[in-house]
């Protein structure tokens, strides 16, 4: 039985920034997300404070002990509608897996996605990222059939829509 994990979730700080690459740059190639066509090359993830500061959008980090364990944010969906927002960039570190901080971050970026004023939160992903998808779907994410906006993520191949009520 492993130990219960004691985290909180917090915006992001300017100080997080290289570890909060790091997360990322750790993550996405376990699941094969290396290259052009995924968020491991969007410029920002060397700076996600800053992307994240704009109105509209949001960044938040797992940290446990002191150390950044993960994140996830939301901003308006490049190519969009102005309803729909993109839920971004959401990755743990293993020893953050299977505790509640992914349900916990999901209602914490859905919260700020309805505070923002959005209607709608669109995300796409990669097959075979099994336990994130079953996250998404038992947060209320309908699968769909193709992408949406203008993310430059091509190399994602699975699509969610939640739409709020």
């Amino acid at each position: 039985m492993t130990e219960a994990l004691h985290y909180q979730l917090r915006p992001i700080r300017g100080e997080d920034d290289a570890a909060m690459a790091a997360v990322i740059r750790t993550v996405m190639p376990e699941f094969g997300a290396i290259g052009s066509g995924f968020a491991i090359a969007d410029p920002e993830v060397d700076w996600m404070s800053r992307a994240y500061a704009e109105p509209r959008h949001a960044y938040f980090v797992v940290e446990s002990g002191g150390r950044l364990l993960g994140g996830a944010g939301m901003a308006p969906l490049i190519g969009g509608d102005v309803d729909t927002c993109e839920l971004r960039k959401m990755y743990f570190l293993p020893e953050a897996r299977g505790h509640g901080a992914g349900t916990a971050m999901m209602q914490c970026c859905l919260d700020a996605a309805r505070a923002a004023g959005f209607k709608r939160c669109y995300l796409e992903t990669l097959a075979g990222m099994d336990a994130a998808m079953r996250l998404y779907e038992r947060s209320g994410f309908q699968r769909i059939a193709k992408p949406m906006g203008a993310t430059g993520h091509g190399g994602c191949d699975a699509f969610y829509l939640l739409e709020f009520q």
